[in-house]
């Protein structure tokens, strides 16, 4: 009888989408703690339903698409170095997960969101990195005054629409996406640290 792998577990287990087989691929190399691999599902999967809704709502509103569920997928990687900050604070991860990811092969415009995850207060971040940031907020029900500001902001002006019209659809929306939190959750404590 085999053991089953809790790495394979957190990829495939049923529940949030998949990660991208590349990201997949790159927890396994760096022996990713398999909860780490389930809180980047986890997060990723928000990220895909933020950008379905955004692209629904915002159809000219520039987003890349695939950077941003590559940037929620991934945002976390430099975990698998400072296993410590998966259960307590810490920010090491962050330049350590941008320098992993470059080290492997990925461009650093998708590097990036490794160390920009956790700074949406930069001047010039851009919308990509602000649904990254966000998506690792709503993933369990964190709400953050000032980064939604920001985000209602540039929905504003992408859109012409009032800011306090663009904060009733966002608020709405992540209020749904919230209410899927405690799931969310459960999902992420069933894998081992």
């Amino acid at each position: 009888m085999t053991t089953p792998d809790p790495l394979h577990h957190a990829l495939h287990a049923p529940g949030p989408r998949p990660l991208p087989d590349e990201v997949a691929g790159l927890l396994r190399t760096l022996d990713a703690p398999p909860r780490l691999a389930a809180h980047l599902r986890l997060v990723h999967d928000v990220a895909y339903e933020l950008v379905e809704w955004l692209g629904a709502r915002y159809p000219g509103l520039r987003l890349d698409r695939e950077a941003v569920l590559f940037g929620a997928a991934t945002h976390d990687v430099g975990k698998t170095a400072h296993v410590s900050e998966l259960t307590g604070p810490g920010s090491a991860r962050e330049e350590t997960g941008r320098e992993l990811l470059l080290a492997h092969g990925i461009t650093p415009d998708r590097a990036r969101f490794a160390a920009t995850h956790a700074a949406w207060t930069l001047p010039d971040i851009g919308l990509d990195d602000l649904l990254v940031s966000l998506a690792d907020k709503i993933w369990k029900n964190k709400r953050v005054p000032e980064l939604e500001d920001l985000m209602v902001r540039r929905l504003a002006e992408a859109s012409g629409r009032t800011v306090w019209e663009e904060f009733l659809t966002l608020d709405d929306t992540l209020t749904a996406i919230g209410e899927g939190a405690q799931e969310r959750l459960a999902f992420q404590t069933t894998h081992p640290v």
